[in-house]
């Protein structure tokens, strides 16, 4: 069964993880900037490598599991306490790991999550007879489109990654389970009984989650504030990474101490 592995950098003193959680099927280095911004700060730091839809399909299928098997890398490596930063599918995880250890997290950061809005939509039928295959120009410009407000923010090493990984079938499968898994999470219900600090950190024109849907659900709730970042799209910590790095670190600092 294959599951999480991680990096880490786990000399930042007492103060709490910043653990960086996989997306649906963007690995480990959309999370560059903010990893490698909070490691200069002086904080701990860990993140996963594989997204979500290159892991097991039964664990790619369910809320709960994922964060378990995250839960899973971080006991590894010897991390207790958190603070959960996720990115699209991976804020569903943020918010359940929330609800269910809070003794263990300390605080969430979440952009561009499922669960208010429609599906998710980067043009890929998950018919393989049918729709925009992983690869070539039509491919990169949908995905663009969908991603980001503007501008290429992917690598060609990056963006030939992605699509060699959607062309297998198992991580179809996990994608299209992960996709039902968002429309069954009570996510209100969660969002009702979460306590710690909450920061959702959006991109004003996320195409593939629109914020909108999250305004309100957000304000309404007394431990978490809404941050947008103008002109960004899905991935903020990609398509605007100094102000999304700025936003975080200051976050960061309703804990313990910075080391100095």
């Amino acid at each position: 069964m294959t599951l999480f592995t991680a990096d880490h950098r786990l000399d930042g003193g007492a103060g709490p993880t910043a653990v960086f959680v996989s997306a649906l099927f963007a690995g480990g280095w959309i999370w560059d900037h903010p990893y490698q911004a909070l490691s200069d700060a002086g904080w701990s730091v860990l993140r996963t490598n594989q997204p979500v839809c290159a892991v097991d399909s039964k664990v790619a299928g369910s809320i709960e599991r994922l964060g378990d098997a995250m839960l899973a890398v971080c006991d590894a490596a010897g991390v207790e306490d958190l603070v959960v930063c996720a990115n699209s599918l991976g804020g569903l995880v943020a918010i359940d790991l929330a609800l269910r250890f809070p003794d263990r997290v300390r605080g969430i950061v979440v952009s561009g999550a499922p669960g208010l809005t429609a599906d998710p939509d980067v043009g890929l039928s998950m018919d393989r007879r049918a729709g925009v295959k992983p690869s070539g120009p039509e491919f990169e410009a949908r995905m663009m489109a969908a991603l980001f407000h503007s501008g290429r923010h992917f690598s060609d090493e990056q963006l030939a990654e992605t699509g060699t990984l959607l062309e297998q079938p198992n991580s179809m499968l996990s994608m299209a389970r992960s996709l039902r898994a968002t429309r069954s999470y009570p996510v209100q219900a969660a969002l009702e009984t979460v306590r710690c600090p909450s920061l959702y950190l959006w991109g004003r024109h996320d195409r593939m989650t629109p914020v909108d849907a999250w305004v309100d659900v957000v304000e309404a709730h007394p431990t978490s504030d809404m941050v947008l970042i103008e002109d960004c799209g899905h991935i903020p910590m990609l398509e605007r990474g100094d102000e999304y790095s700025s936003h975080l670190a200051r976050f960061m600092t309703k804990f313990a101490s910075v080391p100095a």
